[in-house]
């Protein structure tokens, strides 16, 4: 079995010759060249417009592994031959291909899709050794690519100077088919090992862009959220990893499937691609069928078949996410966790009209986790107290559904990890929530509030992913720029020093650590204001909130929900 092939190779690998560049100089009339050797890049400046610093020059579809295709499908992404020595500088000055998307359609994205891209301040050069941020795109494990996640507001932004990395993994069918026959003659999880391998990449890599593999971090929302936490967990904390820090934002996943729903997702997925169903023989026919009948599986199959997959003691993701954190089996690193206010709003079926009884209630919110017991729920509504009972802090039920369906992962995940790498002595912890609404969003859902993926609208340029790797984007107003430009400068300040508010905007509050010096638990709430100044400020978590967040979190309850 090839589990975790690329991270288990690595160490031997980096022991091999190495090509070297040393004494040469490579020039192309396309932009600048970073040189790495076994390949070198000449990549594209811009000056972003709006922003205090620098021009930026962007390198894309640089591989960061082999294509994963024909025999490599369904495997751990292999390493590139980085031993070689190139003359030739690509044109790195464009994006790299998204990877097929869910719906599927022949011609849009592709299987060889392992890239990445890097932003960097235009006169960095290696030996600066600059932070590095690194975005993980959501999207369901099934959609999103990083076209719509640029990072040159970042670099621009950042007056000591970062990095900006983003990566396409495997998704859907291709990046998480599981089953026996996957574990017998593949591997697991393949879009999570592509993410490790960009990483590793990174590692080897950036510091000839001008970065520093010893201060690197990660981010990611939703999906790209939940990759952070996987990232974290990975081999349950027994093995290094290549990042110093990490911010996961409305951290969404789950129910993590069981054992027989893999099965039946292999067989059905097989039986739509013309293939056995089981053994060998159709891991050998997944393999030579061509990408239209791939693609006609990934559409048939429902939607959330082909997602995380818990592989056991020896694999990347050993147990259930919630689990491992609860073990203390992740890795210690500065942390900055939260969600936007209107996370549980966007996963609660229906309308606020819509939701009326506490029968009602049960359908809008736990329609999404089926395997969550009628005792569970009963004590979920003694949690919440309906709408006019006494203490009540809900005025409606569906505000009673909201806040439940939020605060199941998106909200109580974030709050779970911080204090389990408090308990473990980590000290740079933050944690926040997101209380200004995307304007495209909140035009057509108003009552959504914050919607889940308000907040990447403030933190790339106003962008609005839809299906097939499809973004647009919206100019901000004067007030919308003012958070945007705040947001950004924690964010990256966070990445440079461990602290927030190191290099924050001088309008901006002071982001505290998660525990106050009085042991309450606090948070910054980052709103819209005036045309210069933002409403952001620091606020406690109510102990309500704790009290629901302990249940949802406790080893009773993950084992239903599945995170």
């Amino acid at each position: 079995m090839l589990t975790g092939l690329f991270s288990v190779l690595l160490p031997s690998l980096l022991l091999l010759p190495r090509n070297t560049n040393a004494g040469r100089t490579l020039t192309s009339p396309l932009g600048p060249v970073v040189d790495l050797g076994y390949a070198a890049y000449a990549g594209n400046t811009t000056s972003p417009t709006g922003v205090e610093s620098g021009p930026v020059t962007f390198f894309g579809n640089i591989p960061y592994a082999q294509p994963p295709l024909w025999e490599l499908r369904f495997r751990a992404p292999r390493m590139l031959n980085e031993r070689a020595v190139t003359s030739h500088v690509d044109d790195a000055r464009g994006w790299g291909p998204p990877c097929i998307q869910r719906p599927a359609v022949v011609g849009i994205g592709t299987e060889d899709c392992l890239k990445l891209n890097i932003w960097k301040p235009t006169n960095a050069t290696e030996g600066d050794k600059l932070p590095v941020t690194v975005y993980i795109h959501g999207g369901g494990f099934y959609y999103n690519s990083p076209q719509g996640f640029p990072m040159n507001t970042w670099v621009a932004q950042h007056p000591g100077g970062v990095l900006g990395v983003s990566m396409a993994y495997r998704m859907s069918l291709f990046g998480f088919l599981g089953g026996s026959a996957v574990a017998a003659d593949g591997d697991l999880n393949t879009g999570l090992l592509d993410q490790r391998a960009a990483l590793e990449w990174i590692q080897r890599h950036i510091a000839k862009f001008g970065g520093d593999p010893d201060n690197v971090t990660i981010y990611g929302e939703s999906a790209g959220g939940a990759s952070v936490v996987m990232q974290l967990v990975a081999y349950g904390g027994s093995k290094p990893v290549p990042f110093k820090r990490v911010t996961a934002q409305s951290i969404g996943f789950g129910p993590t499937r069981t054992q027989d729903q893999i099965e039946a997702a292999f067989a059905s997925a097989a039986a739509f691609a013309g293939c056995p169903t089981s053994g060998k023989e159709a891991m050998a026919c997944l393999r030579s069928a061509s990408v239209g009948a791939l693609v006609s599986a990934v559409n048939r199959v429902p939607n959330g078949a082909f997602a995380l997959v818990i592989e056991g003691l020896s694999g990347f993701l050993p147990d259930l996410p919630s689990r491992l954190v609860a073990a203390g089996k992740f890795s210690q690193v500065d942390f900055v966790g939260g969600h936007c206010t209107g996370d549980g709003k966007s996963f609660t079926a229906g309308k606020p009209q819509d939701v009326n009884t506490e029968d009602d209630l049960r359908k809008a919110v736990f329609s999404r986790w089926p395997g969550v017991s009628n005792a569970t729920i009963a004590k979920a509504l003694a949690l919440y107290p309906a709408p006019g009972a006494p203490g009540s802090p809900f005025a409606t039920q569906y505000d009673r559904a909201s806040t439940m369906a939020g605060e199941i992962v998106f909200t109580c995940m974030d709050w779970f990890v911080a204090e389990s790498l408090l308990a473990k002595g980590a000290k740079n912890v933050f944690s926040y929530t997101w209380n200004a609404p995307d304007p495209a969003i909140y035009a057509t859902t108003p009552y959504r509030g914050a919607a889940h993926t308000s907040d990447i609208y403030y933190l790339f340029e106003g962008t609005n992913p839809f299906g097939n790797a499809g973004n647009t984007f919206t100019p901000f107003n004067t007030s919308e720029a003012a958070l945007a430009s705040e947001a950004i400068a924690y964010w990256t300040s966070f990445a440079a020093t461990g602290d927030p508010s190191s290099m924050k905007k001088q309008a901006s509050p002071t982001w505290d650590t998660f525990v106050s010096s009085e042991n309450a638990r606090r948070r910054l709430m980052l709103e819209r204001g005036s045309d210069t100044a933002t409403n952001s400020g620091m606020e406690n978590v109510t102990a309500a909130e704790i009290e629901r967040c302990r249940f949802w979190m406790s080893e009773e309850v993950t084992a239903e929900t599945r995170i």
